[in-house]
């Protein structure tokens, strides 16, 4: 398991490269409904392309381009 912690300005920096001509944007930030986790919908241009991501914050803290698995209960035996 990777216990890296990764900042959404690196990822916004590796995905979008903005660029003073080129800025990114955020266009919206707020929580999934169901799973309550933080998302942020970035903005920007490549190749002179508009382009937007959406970014999700897992439980450890780190961003992703996926939003993190939804906890749901289970139930086990022990033997």
């Amino acid at each position: 398991m990777n216990d890296t912690v990764i900042p959404l300005r690196a990822l916004v920096e590796k995905w979008l490269a903005p660029t003073r001509a080129t800025p990114a944007h955020v266009v919206r930030t707020g929580r999934m409904a169901i799973t309550r986790a933080r998302y942020v919908r970035l903005e920007g241009a490549i190749s002179s392309r508009r382009l937007t991501i959406v970014f999700f914050r897992n439980g450890t803290g780190s961003w992703d381009v996926f939003p993190p698995d939804e906890q749901v209960p289970a139930m086990s035996a022990r033997f």
